[in-house]
């Protein structure tokens, strides 16, 4: 069988979203065919503040944003509303997330779109959820980290001050529960023909999709294998994934290091020696060769910590072009993440650079809504349109 286009081509996405938890549900709906058209203020995505500006557009806000295209839109202007009306009525998927009462206040909320179209899916991620008693409250990841106790078990774990994580987890985690729970409406919408809305809060998918919330629900911390640790080798740092106690048995049995404790050693001291035993060890395998041997010997995971920096470097990184480069828009190329799906008979994939801010006002209004150029330079001469 021969290979299909992109999953979602044909769906048409309007992506009211900014930062991370929208804009990468709607960054990998781009990278599965879907034609995504973001909604961007005149004052911009703050995100365009964020990262290495490489003609005119940072990194932080490409990343999210590459492959999508853009008008930009004063929702607050006279007669905006009217046009996202307009465009609503012919999308498929509405993404935001503003805090739970904003778009209900453009007049832009699920029953003001569904109204014009009953067959939109509309997802709209906040911190807290909607109608709760703290919808009303911001949230950026690192709220969401302090709220779940993430921030404390690191702390508690590693025996540090509290500080946050360092990646936007709560954000990734709702974006991609979001992106399930987008596909499945789909999916659904073709048996019943009707839209929804779909509510994601940052706090329940965080938590749903962290696999130790049990040991605190259930106050088992205690029940869990011991944490990862690293050790020093002569080939650089090297985290081995394995609780201590199985990587000692695994040492003595199969590579006959010899045990220094013996029955009357007290189990602290019992400890000690054996981890001094293991940090001999490490300390004594001089090349990454050596170590994936002696891990391989004894069936033990393991990875190099590694500079971020030099991730482009990793070889299943390269080997599956996790990096890829896209047009920088001046002449070259720039790098960016690539989506993670691999389809065996479908593409899939970043389809093209992050847009400027209203590049793309004309060509969407005219292939939507058949908007002449006439109607378009009104909207502009109105301030609903702007561009950079």
């Amino acid at each position: 069988m021969s290979e299909l286009g992109y999953p979602l081509a044909g769906l048409k996405v309007l992506d009211f979203s900014r930062v991370l938890a929208g804009p990468f549900a709607g960054r990998m709906l781009s990278d599965l065919g879907a034609d995504v058209v973001k909604i961007e203020p005149p004052d911009g995505d703050v995100t365009r503040l964020w990262g290495k500006v490489i003609a005119g557009v940072p990194g932080y806000y490409h990343q999210q944003n590459a492959g999508k295209r853009n008008i930009c839109v004063d929702l607050r202007a006279s007669g905006a509303r009217e046009l996202m009306l307009e465009m609503a009525a012919e999308a498929d998927i509405v993404i935001e997330n503003y805090r739970p009462d904003v778009m209900d206040r453009l007049g832009l909320g699920y029953d003001d779109l569904s109204a014009v179209n009953g067959r939109l899916i509309m997802l709209s991620i906040s911190g807290f959820g909607r109608n709760g008693p703290e919808s009303h409250r911001a949230a950026y990841a690192p709220i969401v980290h302090a709220e779940t106790g993430l921030m404390a078990r690191q702390a508690q774990r590693w025996d540090i001050p509290f500080s946050d994580l360092p990646l936007s987890v709560a954000d990734t985690n709702a974006s991609l529960h979001g992106l399930v729970g987008l596909l499945a409406a789909v999916i659904q919408r073709q048996s019943t023909g009707q839209g929804q809305h779909i509510d994601i809060a940052m706090m329940d998918a965080t938590i749903a999709t962290d696999d130790q919330t049990h040991y605190a629900i259930e106050a088992a911390g205690g029940s869990g294998p011991l944490p990862n640790e690293t050790w020093e080798t002569g080939a650089g740092p090297i985290l081995v994934s394995a609780d201590i106690r199985y990587f000692w048995k695994q040492l003595s049995t199969r590579l006959g290091v010899a045990d220094p404790a013996n029955a009357e050693t007290p189990f602290k001291e019992k400890i000690a020696l054996r981890r001094a035993c293991i940090k001999s060890y490490m300390a004594a395998l001089n090349s990454l060769e050596e170590v994936e041997a002696g891990m391989a010997e004894m069936n033990l995971a393991w990875g190099e910590v590694r500079d971020p920096t030099d991730i482009v470097n990793q070889v299943t990184v390269k080997h599956r072009g996790v990096i890829t480069q896209v047009d920088d828009r001046q002449g070259g190329t720039r790098p960016v993440t690539q989506s993670p799906y691999r389809f065996s008979k479908a593409k899939s994939g970043v389809r093209g650079p992050a847009p400027h801010r209203g590049e793309h006002n004309n060509e969407v209004l005219n292939q939507w809504l058949g908007k002449s150029e006439q109607e378009i330079e009104t909207l502009r001469a109105q301030n609903i349109l702007q561009a950079e």
